[in-house]
């Protein structure tokens, strides 16, 4: 894998990392959150109010890979 993803974007606070390993890629999705201390984090776990965003986020994911694939194949 290269050190930068090759596409990133958040809907909310769910951000989608697409990674581009020689032409296999592979999404990582992750939760923002504010500590009580004001520091923003992140978690690989979702409550029941992010599922939606995950989802939104894991179909563009699909669609942006599913392009470069078929700009690829031009």
């Amino acid at each position: 894998m290269t050190n930068q993803p090759a596409y990133k974007f958040k809907i909310g606070l769910i951000t989608a990392t697409i990674w581009d390993n020689d032409g296999f890629h592979s999404v990582d999705f992750s939760r923002g959150y504010k500590t009580a201390e004001g520091d923003w984090r992140s978690s690989s776990s979702f409550a029941h109010n992010d599922l939606l965003n995950v989802a939104k986020c894991a179909e563009r994911a699909e669609k942006w890979i599913a392009r470069q694939k078929a700009m690829d194949h031009e």
